[in-house]
């Protein structure tokens, strides 16, 4: 039988309707079971900080268990392939960081690009680094730290929390502004690196606010001086490194990121979510608790912040030689 035109038509418009509502659908009642979000770095470090704040907060707003997942190892890269292979369905995020933006200079044989098959979500948190010090190294400023490290070359151990990790970045961009010779010593996250630190076998750390303000407050570590431009609210007595070091900035930001192609109505949906958190007056408080900025925008906004960290931390990456072990 044929059918007249106008019913063909109006078929086939419907039959081609069909897959963009089912999809719109299935992210309407996404998710319908656990999440994972999977964490470069090893527990209590500034990235796993950040996983287990924004979780909990989606798992109530979701109605789904947000579980943290950490795989530490090759400066977050195992993390990263980890959801790179994995299902775009939406079941499977990585809690980004910087090192994903550093990583694409630092190793030369990655199994995936980043920027081309990771989906972004939502940017989270700016987190600003502490320079920190052993309380029985003897200096209690940046200038103080420079004649000290110079008077003893080679000396002075800098934990991190890996190769290429804010930590490391941070303090290499430090070594290469000021001539100093720090012995960078890597960890399997910041944790292991703070336990280090606070128990006097390193003696620096360029340390995440939110992993190490509690130490800094009860006088178990010295700050000398935070890496953003600015100087942060949490601690105003505090001078930034530009202050004796011109120029110099640094700060760690956090996002949320899917396989690359996660469809859009779910992107949208988790950074809908991660946007709202923003706004909840306990999230704010705990953000300013740990000395962290909110990060709202929208995935493009994310997308290219990335590709911003990506070329500035390329420089430092290839200036100092970082080589991954």
């Amino acid at each position: 039988m044929k059918l007249p035109r106008r019913q063909f038509l109006h078929l086939a418009a419907s039959a081609a309707a069909l897959p963009a509502v089912s999809r719109f659908a299935w992210a309407q009642a996404y998710p319908t079971r656990p999440v994972r979000i999977i964490v470069g770095f090893a527990p209590a470090g500034g990235t796993d900080i950040m996983a287990r704040l924004i979780g909990p907060w989606l798992s109530e707003r979701l109605g789904q268990q947000f579980v943290i997942e950490n795989r530490p190892g090759a400066g977050t890269n195992i993390a990263t392939e980890a959801v790179v292979n994995a299902p775009a369905d939406g079941y499977t995020l990585l809690l980004a960081c910087l090192p994903n933006a550093s990583n694409a200079t630092l190793y030369e044989n990655l199994k995936f690009n980043f920027i081309r098959d990771i989906a972004f979500v939502a940017g989270i948190a700016r987190d600003p680094f502490v320079i920190e010090v052993n309380p029985s190294v003897p200096v209690k400023t940046v200038p103080e730290l420079i004649v000290y490290a110079k008077v003893n070359p080679g000396k002075i151990n800098m934990a991190s929390g890996g190769i290429g990790s804010g930590n490391h970045i941070f303090g290499e961009l430090f070594k290469m502004m000021t001539g100093v010779n720090l012995v960078h010593v890597p960890y399997r996250g910041a944790g292991p690196a703070l336990v280090d630190l606070l128990g006097g076998q390193v003696q620096v750390m360029f340390a995440s606010m939110s992993s190490s303000i509690a130490y800094v407050r009860a006088g178990k570590l010295r700050a000398l001086a935070v890496t953003t431009a600015t100087r942060s609210p949490v601690l105003p007595d505090i001078p930034t490194v530009a202050e004796f070091v011109p120029g110099y900035e640094g700060s760690f930001w956090t996002g949320m990121g899917a396989p690359k192609s996660t469809p859009a109505e779910i992107v949208d949906k988790l950074n809908n979510e991660i946007n709202a958190a923003f706004a909840d007056p306990k999230m704010k408080a705990r953000f300013a608790e740990l000395g962290v900025v909110a990060l709202p925008g929208s995935p493009t906004d994310f997308g290219k912040l990335i590709a911003e960290e990506t070329e500035k931390w390329a420089k430092v990456v290839k200036f100092a030689g970082i080589k991954p072990q």
